[in-house]
């Protein structure tokens, strides 16, 4: 056996009695299998081990984190928010573009999908980047919000965010 790991089971059984009043006794020995024994009952093969002073002692430790260790890993809680535009923000395009900017707490990664709503319905195809463009909006008031999905479903929907778009009319009237 190792000296190292002797010296180390030495050690812990000299921490080990709370009460260092009495002295306590430990014996040591090797079985048939020539395996050390340490025990405080002595054999007929043993041999007395003179513990460390009792004045050096280690003080205790929280080990309250090896338990946090042990828990499965909790999946990150994500956060989709529109950044622009604000709410209730006027927009003011005659061509009805604007542009929709969002940001994704924690960062994502490649599998996740962003899909834009406009009043509830689906606008355009699926997107993995954190800035759309809508194009063509009839003035008027709307609603947007965000959805990040994956593979499995829909991870989190944003706060929906109304605008209103401005667009410059035809006078026929002149």
């Amino acid at each position: 056996m190792n000296n190292k790991f002797i010296l180390l089971l030495i050690i812990i059984f000299s921490f080990s009695n709370n009460s260092y009043g009495n002295e306590p006794t430990l014996y040591t020995w090797k079985d048939k299998n020539g395996v050390l024994i340490f025990s405080d009952t002595p054999n007929a093969h043993a041999k007395k081990i003179k513990l460390i002073d009792p004045a050096l002692t280690m003080p205790a430790t929280n080990t309250d984190i090896l338990n946090e260790l042990s828990k499965s890993p909790q999946p990150p809680v994500f956060k989709i928010t529109i950044l622009s535009p604000i709410n209730n923000q006027s927009i003011y395009d005659n061509t009805g573009t604007m542009y929709v900017t969002s940001h994704i707490t924690p960062h994502v990664k490649h599998e996740f999908e962003i899909q834009l709503f406009v009043d509830g319905k689906k606008y355009a195809t699926t997107n993995s980047t954190a800035r759309l463009t809508i194009k063509n909006i009839d003035r008027g008031k709307h609603r947007l919000q965000l959805l990040l999905f994956n593979n499995h479903g829909v991870i989190i929907k944003s706060e929906e965010v109304v605008f209103f778009m401005h667009r410059k009319g035809l006078n026929l009237h002149d």
